[in-house]
């Protein structure tokens, strides 16, 4: 039996909106480890819409969570203007790994944006789509065109719980202090 090969396209201003709206937060390697077990996404990339020199940890966590970063191409003029949209960069890497005929089985789109809605019929039509992911509920209409087994909302309790970031518990200084002191390591 052959293994899957899929590769996941990744609306990130569009995923981290959604969630933010919806009152939760990603844990991106939670995430990548759910897209690779469930989905079988050998590659993952993940659209930002500019670089930004003052969000550098956020680029080096999403790529040692095993993200590609793309980056939309904009001039230096349009930073300031709030025009976040990646979809056609992320429709024309869809397209062109078609084209180029990268090695792949199936595509998976994270995105509740309608602007992918052509694309997604298309492969679905030619059997090269896997799952559309939904940040939460407030999703596209144009989506109820398409069977429900090509989509699933990530919001949802049971799928949050696994992808969610949690932050951890630290131990106060001055408990550990106490606690060395009653060990007499302090």
């Amino acid at each position: 039996m052959k293994k899957e090969n899929n590769i996941a396209y990744i609306d990130g201003q569009n995923l981290h909106l959604w969630t933010k709206v919806a009152g939760w937060q990603l844990d991106f390697f939670k995430f990548r480890v759910y897209l690779k077990d469930k989905y079988k996404v050998n590659e993952a990339y993940y659209f930002l819409w500019f670089l930004d020199e003052n969000e550098e940890k956020l680029y080096k966590h999403l790529q040692k969570a095993g993200f590609i970063i793309v980056f939309r191409e904009h001039t230096a003029n349009l930073k300031g203007k709030k025009k976040w949209n990646v979809d056609v960069d992320i429709v024309f890497e869809m397209m062109k790994s078609l084209l180029e005929e990268q090695e792949f089985d199936k595509i998976v789109l994270v995105s509740g944006d309608g602007d992918y809605i052509k694309p997604v019929k298309y492969l679905i039509k030619r059997d090269l789509f896997k799952k559309i992911l939904f940040p939460n509920k407030n999703y596209s209409s144009l989506y109820k065109q398409i069977q429900d087994r090509y989509s699933v909302n990530i919001s949802v309790k049971d799928v949050q719980m696994k992808i969610k970031y949690t932050q951890k518990k630290k131990r106060k200084k001055k408990a550990v202090k106490k606690w060395q002191q009653k060990k007499g390591t302090a």
